[in-house]
């Protein structure tokens, strides 16, 4: 799990690769879990969660371009 800082760094298309990848990872934790083979089911909401950094920090970037 990676902070909104770490991702700050990175640029937009490295972000974009990660929300795929994070994306991914989702729909697959969900099947695993729906099928009862997810052992740590921590990890669903751990792939919610640095999802959403990531969309917020390319929606923080969005922002900046229009405003300024």
């Amino acid at each position: 799990m990676a902070s909104a800082s770490e991702y700050r760094e990175r640029n937009a298309q490295e972000l974009a690769e990660i929300a795929d990848n994070l994306r991914a990872e989702i729909f697959n934790a969900r099947f695993q879990k729906h099928t009862e083979q997810l052992d740590k089911t921590s990890t669903l909401g751990a792939a919610r969660r640095d999802l959403a950094r990531v969309l917020t920090v390319l929606r923080e970037r969005e922002l900046e371009k229009t405003d300024g």
